[in-house]
């Protein structure tokens, strides 16, 4: 019988595409940062010279899996005419469009011939060399006495993309020359300058700021396929922009506390995290470090005043009101930004962490608001290896609110006099080579302030103690009848009679996707009912349990399906129509409307990750999420591999555009509203990654990261212990590189003893693609020091799939069970295949309730 098809047969936008993309627009907007502006902005429809390498290419977002196909895209000179510009310098941008048409010709020759050198596929040399935004063509005398206006917006773009980091060099994290010079030419020539940055991560602005003559500076990110109209709303003053920064923008490169990072030091194998804590404002403000624009910061076209109120303790929970007011002539958003100080004891301590937000309504010139926030003491502690407990040490808490970072008043200070043990657990992940870390300067004596002092109580803050899971134990059932699926949604048997009533070759097709190595499949379109889905599960038992498999698609910057396809009348999957970056497998001619139907599935490409977070705004992020979950059940995608979630350690990490934040507040606040957004529509699921530490892309199947424990906790892991507690994920994806010598995918505490005894999840453990399986064409064939993850050790870590699968993967899981072989360094025994088993049907039993 054939798969249900759940695309449309029409080639026409549908309202639903129409719809989405209004939403997408409408919300875009808060997430635009002002860097700079002297009071240019906004300014009146009229001529406008345009230029710089994003003016009619933008940038949507990054490259890899992260990316959509999208029926169409709305880049900034067509947003620029919409919104009621007239462009004038299209003769400069035909030649600049000519080059990177160009451009892209010659970089998918050389992926070719280089992929003929090497004697591998041109997918797995594009997809670690992607195509890079190309040098401004010159603009010559002619272009600036055709451009006939007084305003010139130049824009600057870079893109990235997963399987490769970024650089430290010109047209990469600087400046191309030519765009330097462009800057000083159009600030001489024309009376107003305005910079758009199209951007997917952080870039040196020392240069752009040294240019005299620029007045305004907005980072518009990369806001999927609507990056344009959102442009020419800011720019016209329709839209207020309100978003902020997520990350410490330095004066230089030099001023991150990670300078050997990635290919830096020529070392891909062993990435050693010298900077522990200190990451981002943690170490800029800790360390004395001034930098260009600080965490959290962003203008406005009309200002704020924010003051600080009444505060109190309610129990263990710190209860603060802050009272905002637009005190300029325009109607705008501002955000709230609570960070607390903790006082200097045995453990050395950042000057400040974020500790929660809130967004204000839309306010009008003269109008306040109260904003009211609150956290848990808790929300404070450090974690203490020697002790291996979080703790609250005695002394002064300063509690700040403010705009930003370096815009806060001290609001309260919690006072504690004796030292509270939160949470008892146990040290997870040692390190036989460990790293040696940075020491910050002495702590700042106490600081003078006046604001309320709150003693909180130590009895009033609660010790918990982690149960750790024992030892597994094999399943066994009295049930002789064979179950089926429905037998457990009616209550007559459990998941774990089902589970034991499986053979072992049953269990082991259950662990493994349905991409089998050989059979033609590519990565990005591996599912056999969704095309261009990622992967699907297993589907052994479907036909006589009733066991669906679950449709899995490709995120975090929306659904990544293939947008046209076609089948046999039979309902069958024709070959053709493809997609992977702009490679395109056409149809063969002989399939026609009389022997094949053609479908349709285009998706909205919605704002990156570090967009969306730039917005701190979590109902925003929900109505995000909310879309994506409706695109999910129209095309019949059960779990979304997103959100992405990982910290940008370094600027240069070559996926900071799809990650939020170099905080893990922030990040994992962000992953949690999309995850609400996404799972309020009744069986459908997010899959939060990569789990954990993937800060790199170089190397990043083998790559080892050294970490100590307290920052992976503090730093790392935090984020997705808040998703994991505020929102439930259904699933979560397990990263490709080591963890002090352990692949991520094998990591038992990592998996077990952290995310599902510690943290509460109770959800299904996923691979990333390919994760076991050792294929030179996506792993490279250089000589690297690690071995690839062992199938065998992600059964015994509880990382209950492995996708998209081979069968080796298959073989090696059935081997080491039924003869009690070590395979790959570990053994297996029945009992840990049935529990991965189980911990997926119970997730599919969730989705087949729900529908």
């Amino acid at each position: 019988m054939a798969n249900k098809i759940y695309a449309a047969r029409e080639a026409a936008i549908t309202q639903r595409e129409i719809d989405h993309m209004a939403l997408s627009r409408s919300l875009a907007g808060e997430c635009v940062v002002l860097l700079e502006n002297d009071g240019t902005l906004p300014i009146s429809a009229g001529k406008i010279a345009l230029f710089g390498s994003g003016a009619r290419n933008t940038i949507r977002g990054g490259s890899g899996s992260g990316d959509v196909n999208t029926r169409s895209d709305v880049n900034i000179e067509q947003g620029l005419e919409a919104a009621g510009f007239t462009v004038t310098t299209k003769a400069w941008l035909d030649r600049q469009d000519a080059a990177h048409k160009q451009a892209k010709i010659d970089h998918a020759a050389w992926i070719s011939a280089e992929a003929a050198r090497q004697g591998v596929p041109e997918f797995s040399i594009g997809f670690s060399n992607p195509f890079q935004v190309i040098a401004p063509v010159a603009i010559t005398e002619e272009d600036l006495q055709l451009a006939d206006a007084d305003t010139a917006v130049y824009v600057i773009s870079r893109t990235a993309g997963e399987g490769a980091d970024r650089w430290n060099r010109r047209g990469d994290y600087l400046l191309y020359d030519e765009e330097l010079e462009q800057l000083g030419l159009l600030a001489k020539r024309f009376e107003k300058l305005i910079v758009v940055l199209n951007l997917g991560g952080v870039i040196d602005m020392s240069e752009i700021l040294s240019v005299e003559g620029v007045n305004a500076i907005v980072l518009l990110g990369q806001l999927g396929n609507v990056g344009g109209s959102v442009l020419g709303d800011v720019l016209i003053g329709a839209v207020n922009p309100s978003g902020k920064l997520v990350d410490t923008w330095a004066r230089s490169y030099a001023d991150y506390p990670s300078p050997d990072f990635s290919h830096n030091n020529g070392n891909v194998d062993d990435e050693y995290y010298t900077e522990g804590i200190y990451v981002g404002y943690r170490y800029f403000d800790s360390f004395g470090v001034e930098p260009i624009y600080p965490f959290g910061f962003g203008r406005s076209y009309t200002s704020f005043a924010l003051t600080p109120g009444a505060a109190a303790l309610d129990g263990e929970t710190v209860c603060l009101e802050v009272t905002v007011t637009n005190t300029g002539l325009t109607t705008g958003k501002e955000t709230v930004q609570v960070y607390a100080s903790a006082p200097a004891g045995e453990l050395p301590k950042p000057r400040q962490e974020l500790i929660c937000y809130a967004k204000t309504d839309l306010l009008s010139p003269g109008a306040s608001q109260v904003v009211r926030l609150s956290f848990k003491a808790r929300q404070m502690a450090s974690y203490d290896p020697a002790r291996a407990a979080w703790v609250l040490e005695p002394g002064d808490y300063y509690i700040r609110a403010g705009a930003s970072s370096r815009d806060t008043k001290v609001a309260a200070v919690v006072r504690l006099t004796g030292t509270v043990i939160t949470e008892k657990v146990k040290n997870l992940f040692a390190d036989a080579d460990p790293v040696c870390e940075i020491a910050p300067p002495p702590a700042a004596d106490a600081e003078l302030f006046d604001a309320p002092v709150l003693f909180l109580l130590t009895g009033e803050v609660e010790t918990r103690e982690v149960a750790y899971a024992g030892e597994r134990a094999e399943l066994t059932t009295d049930k002789a009848a064979k179950l089926t699926v429905q037998d457990v949604l009616a209550g007559r048997a459990t998941v774990e009679d089902l589970t034991a009533q499986l053979t072992v070759e049953e269990l082991a097709d259950y662990c493994v996707g349905t991409m089998r190595l050989g059979e033609g499949s590519v990565i990005g379109n591996a599912s056999y009912t969704v095309p261009g889905a990622a992967g699907d599960t297993s589907s052994i038992c479907k036909a006589d349990r009733g066991i669906t498999n679950l449709i899995l698609a490709d995120g975090p910057a929306g659904l990544r399906l293939q947008p046209v396809f076609k089948t046999d009348k039979d309902g069958n999957l024709l070959p053709g129509g493809s997609i992977l970056g702009d490679m395109v497998e056409p149809f063969d001619p002989k399939y026609t409307d009389e022997n094949s139907d053609t479908y349709y599935q285009y998706c909205t490409a919605i704002p990156i990750g570090w967009s969306l977070a730039m917005s701190w705004n979590l109902p925003l992020l929900e109505r995000i999420g909310s879309m994506v979950g409706s695109e999910m059940e129209l095309f019949g995608v059960d779990l979304w591999l997103a959100p992405a979630m990982n910290i940008h350690r370094n600027p240069l990490c070559g996926r900071n555009f799809e990650y939020y934040s170099e905080d893990p507040v922030v990040s994992g606040q962000a992953a949690a509203a999309i995850t609400r957004g996404v799972q309020s529509h009744p069986g459908k699921g997010t899959t939060i990654k990569h789990y954990a530490l993937n800060n790199q892309e170089d190397n990043r199947y083998f790559t080892n990261a050294h970490v100590s424990e307290r920052a992976i906790r503090e730093i790392y892991l935090k984020g997705f212990r808040i998703a994991i507690e505020e929102s439930h994920p259904l699933s979560i994806m397990t990263s490709y590189n080591l963890l002090n010598g352990t692949h991520t995918a094998n990591n038992y505490d990592l998996i077990q003893s952290a995310a599902r005894d510690e943290f509460g999840f109770d959800g299904v453990v996923m691979t990333d693609w390919f994760t076991s399986v050792d294929m030179p064409m996506l792993t490279g064939n250089a000589k690297v020091l690690y071995p690839i993850s062992a199938s065998t050790g992600c059964i015994a870590a509880g990382n209950d799939i492995q996708m998209p699968g081979s069968e080796k993967n298959v073989e090696d899981i059935i081997k080491a069970v039924k003869t009690g072989e070590e395979i790959d360094g570990y053994k297996l025994t029945l009992a840990d295949l049935q529990f991965n088993a189980a911990n997926l049907l119970r997730v599919i039993l969730r989705i087949m309730a729900a529908k």
